[in-house]
């Protein structure tokens, strides 16, 4: 969700007013999303980099969390949509913490999307994560090294992560072209979709628009197409 910053820029405010007005493009997203029967959906809202943005813009941020969980529980519950977490937010302040552990229990009996908020996340901190559980699986002699498998790694990466699907489309706004540390092993086979549209102007028609191009694409997985035809699509 990129591009708060430059939005407030051109209209001459300060970038904590950017990111007050980029939730109405959350809530657009979410509820279209799950209009659209999205099974599961990931917002990359702070990153383990952007705890060195400066200080008065993080501790903006981490305010701007706290009230935004809390007014917007009810619009879950209301959509059926399940609220989850994933990132080190034990680096959360407390009051977000408390906020975020608050909401996740009064939607935990949701049956409809699954919201997932990457808060203090990174591809490459989940891949350290997961090393450093090998290597104590190792220790303990519960894995032999030279057997490691893809699945072996894939179930020590962050347990949050464990529980959502590898994505199969990545929307990435402002016009940048990159993925920024996110999802760096369960994007690997993820449809990357670029726009130039600025988050706080994301809307219902950009979501759309992302997923009727996504549409139009042939996912092979290595393969080639006549296999995949013969599969009729499926993998």
């Amino acid at each position: 969700m990129d591009g708060n910053g430059r939005w407030a820029k051109k209209k001459g405010a300060a970038r904590v007013f950017g990111h007050s007005n980029a939730l109405k493009a959350v809530r657009e997203s979410v509820e279209t999303c799950a209009r659209l029967g999205v099974g599961y959906l990931t917002l990359f809202a702070f990153s383990t980099e952007n705890w060195n943005r400066p200080k008065s813009e993080v501790e903006a941020l981490m305010s701007l969390l706290v009230s935004t969980i809390r007014s917007e529980t009810k619009t879950l519950l209301e959509n059926n949509i399940k609220l989850a977490t994933i990132g080190d937010t034990k680096a959360l302040p407390e009051g977000c913490q408390k906020e975020l552990m608050e909401a996740i229990a009064l939607t935990s009996a949701s049956t409809g999307m699954i919201l997932t908020l990457a808060l203090s996340y990174s591809g490459r901190w989940d891949i350290c994560q997961a090393a450093k559980t090998l290597g104590r699986k190792i220790k303990s002699g519960e894995l032999n090294p030279d057997q490691i498998t893809e699945k072996d790694f894939e179930a020590c990466l962050s347990p949050d992560a464990i529980n959502i699907p590898d994505p199969e489309l990545l929307i990435r706004t402002s016009g940048e072209l990159r993925i920024s540390n996110f999802f760096l092993w369960q994007s690997a086979y993820t449809e990357l979709y670029f726009t130039e549209v600025l988050w706080p102007d994301f809307r219902e028609k950009d979501i759309i628009d992302a997923v009727v191009d996504y549409q139009k694409r042939e996912r092979r997985f290595g393969m080639i197409s006549e296999q995949i035809k013969e599969n009729n699509g499926w993998i």
